[in-house]
């Protein structure tokens, strides 16, 4: 049950949202709120505000910050898959043209959103937090893809030694990206860290092929 007396008096009950529209609108409002300000200057309060309710609404729906905080980046996840799916439609399979288009996505969609994107990694929580469901799935739909694609590559089922290489191979295309978006690539005066992404993901391959 939600304690409506956290909800402001001028906003009345809001009996027009349903718990599930709160947290959408929630999420939503935070979302918008992380791509303007970023993870440094992020505020629930302000979220909570712009949707129209007090920030003890987002405590009452979420159970705390860092679970309200994970269902904004989980947006951000969902986003980013259906970002990676776009630059695959149309993609012939075979060859690397895929996993090309992958890693360009990747690049493309961190600089498109850098401000929700650097937020799935300013937001470290313990390990014993617990995580819902649905923001572990949202994260999963995302390496999902991968696995799709880089065992479609090597002609095999995406096992526990497939998924075991593709985090890997995700983590060094992180690397790049990241070292990409923070102007160090540029300082070491490499042009086009996606290109030299894509050539570590090939060799790696083509080793495990071997």
């Amino acid at each position: 049950m939600f304690n409506l007396s956290v909800i402001p008096r001028h906003m009345g009950r809001r009996s027009d949202h349903t718990p599930q529209e709160l947290r959408q609108l929630l999420v939503r409002e935070g979302h918008a709120l992380m791509a303007e300000r970023g993870f440094a200057r992020f505020s629930a309060r302000e979220a909570a505000r712009r949707a129209g309710y007090s920030v003890g609404t987002i405590y009452n729906v979420f159970g705390s910050l860092d679970a309200y905080l994970l269902a904004v980046n989980s947006r951000t996840f969902r986003l980013w898959s259906a970002w990676l799916e776009a630059a695959l439609d149309g993609v012939p399979p075979g060859g690397t043209a895929r996993l090309e288009a992958l890693v360009r996505a990747y690049f493309s969609f961190a600089a498109e959103n850098a401000n929700c994107w650097l937020a799935i990694y300013d937001h470290r929580i313990d390990r014993e937090t617990p995580i819902a469901k649905e923001d572990v799935a949202a994260r999963e739909a995302l390496t999902a893809i991968v696995d799709r694609e880089v065992s479609a590559w090597m002609g095999k089922p995406a096992d526990a030694e497939t998924r075991r290489l593709v985090r890997s191979l995700i983590s060094m295309v992180h690397g790049h990206c990241a070292m990409w978006l923070s102007g160090s690539f540029a300082l070491l005066q490499e042009s086009d860290p996606a290109s030299q992404a894509l050539a570590r993901v090939l060799e790696v391959l083509a080793a495990q092929s071997d």
